[in-house]
């Protein structure tokens, strides 16, 4: 009988002596991969920082470039989020979290249901993202070499920025591709070429075309640069003259084919060289032009998450503070991309970093989320992309003293502009949520953000406090309104 105690406990022994043998070998691996993804991400970043100081007018370099950014953002995001969650689980001191142990934070354990999607990467996904970021930067020798060849542009150091809501994030590819083509001669030189850059709603067209229009080469080329909206069009024939022009034009609906070839003949009297650029998210309106279009895409996840800790975080380090870091990871994956509500959300937390704060924007946000899913089936940024009002009673600060039917409606935008005519009064979405304002009883504006960078835009919608009612109907009511009061 000893015999045989003897022997289970052996067993027993050898096969825990063999775990964690095997533990401590799997950690070491871990720590060996997440120190060269680092290394990687380093050389990676180097070469896109200096790439974005340059003029590249090679096509396929750009290509390259714009493949080498992907991964680089796809590796952030696999380092950040296994190093901050692996801090997270061995950290001691989870008091700080109190009642709301950080695991339950994770967006797809506490919305399942609404996503099909699972943003955490495993170890499988770090040896994949490592092998794509090695391959990607050996065949980087070339567009290296060439690189030094090119010309630098005039640019302040992004250390010279107190936020990276000073200046445009990314699209450096994009911005070059409109640049180059500026820069082009005419063919045939007589007729303006026609650039269509193509993109979603809110995913930064006037922004790209702001900062090219700021680019130095830019604007020396041309002597007028004009800014209109589609319903003015007319106009610009009586504006400008026989000088060289850039002519922007903004869409929001289709444009007959005989009002375009009318409009077009009436810009050829524009100087030689002259350029019109149509921006719109409406991608039939493509066809209209002479040259490739710019299609302008939502940001990748990696790349929004990546963009939306730095906002939040500021020039505090994240590796300090693990727990806000895997709360920002996941409001990242529940805010869905958009990046008005990215800047409103991070300007607020920016400001006030803290676990207890984040957790409640982080919560309240999902509530938003889960309340639109299960009346719509949509999340809210894609109904506000589809000019429907969506509820955002759960957004609001709980300190708000409302009757248990009122609901917080925020309307589809009205104007992106500082219309300081309108008689509304204003309320600051932070103060909507902060509850630091005296809310309105009657149809208000929410100022959702006020951008840092040209063009610098107002974010404006309707928004108005109300007892519950069919969403529909108070949709369809609130349309006539705002018809009634542009007739006038």
């Amino acid at each position: 009988m000893e015999m045989v105690v003897s022997a289970v406990a052996g067993d027993l022994i050898n096969r825990l002596m063999s775990f964690l043998i095997s533990k401590y070998k799997s950690e070491e691996q871990l720590e060996e991969k997440m120190k060269r993804l680092q290394d990687l991400l380093i050389r990676a970043h180097m070469i896109v920082e200096e790439a974005e100081v340059r003029y590249i007018t090679n096509s396929k370099m750009l290509l390259q470039l714009k493949k080498l950014v992907e991964v680089m953002y796809q590796g952030y995001h696999v380092l950040d989020t296994i190093k901050y969650r692996t801090l997270c689980s061995s950290s001691a001191d989870e008091s700080e979290v109190s009642s709301s142990n950080i695991n339950e934070l994770s967006f797809t354990t506490c919305i399942e249901h609404l996503c099909t999607k699972n943003c955490t990467p495993n170890i499988h996904g770090l040896q994949i993202t490592l092998d794509n970021l090695e391959s990607t930067i050996s065949n980087m020798k070339e567009f290296v070499l060439l690189l030094g060849g090119c010309e630098r542009m005039f640019r302040r150091p992004y250390d010279s920025y107190v936020y990276i809501d000073n200046f445009m994030f990314g699209r450096h590819v994009e911005k070059q591709l409109v640049i180059n083509i500026l820069q082009q001669e005419n063919i045939p030189p007589f007729a303006p070429a026609v650039l269509p850059i193509i993109g979603g709603s809110r995913v930064g067209k006037k922004t790209l075309v702001a900062h090219v229009c700021n680019n130095e080469k830019v604007r020396s080329k041309f002597s007028s640069i004009l800014h209109v909206r589609g319903e003015n069009i007319w106009r610009i024939a009586r504006e400008v003259g026989p000088v060289r022009s850039l002519v922007m034009v903004e869409f929001t609906t289709d444009v007959d084919e005989e009002d375009w070839l009318k409009f077009y003949s009436s810009v050829k009297q524009m100087g030689r060289g002259s350029k019109i650029i149509i921006i719109s998210k409406i991608a039939k309106l493509s066809r209209f032009g002479t040259v490739k279009p710019v299609r302008l895409d939502a940001l990748s996840h990696e790349e929004y998450s990546y963009l939306f800790k730095v906002l939040a975080f500021g020039g505090t380090n994240p590796e300090e503070h693990p727990q806000l870091a895997v709360i920002a990871e996941d409001l990242a994956v529940a805010l869905g991309g958009s990046l008005i509500t990215a800047n409103v959300c991070a300007d607020m937390m920016r400001k006030n970093q803290n676990v207890h704060f984040w957790i409640s924007i982080f919560k309240n946000y999902r509530n938003v989320v889960r309340k639109s899913f299960s009346v719509f089936r949509e999340h809210p940024k894609n109904l506000m992309d589809q000019d429907h009002p969506i509820d955002i009673t759960r957004l609001a600060s709980s300190s708000w003293a409302l009757p248990s039917s009122a609901t917080f409606r925020l309307m589809p935008p009205h104007t992106e502009v500082d219309d300081s005519k309108t008689e509304l009064p204003k309320v600051m979405v932070g103060d909507l949520i902060a509850g630091s304002a005296i809310l309105p009883r009657e149809e208000f504006e929410l100022v959702s953000w006020e951008s840092r960078i040209p063009p610098y835009k107002r974010f404006v919608n309707f928004a108005t406090c109300c007892d519950e009612e069919p969403i529909s109907q108070h949709h369809t009511a609130s349309a006539g309104k705002k018809r009634k009061r542009l007739d006038k």
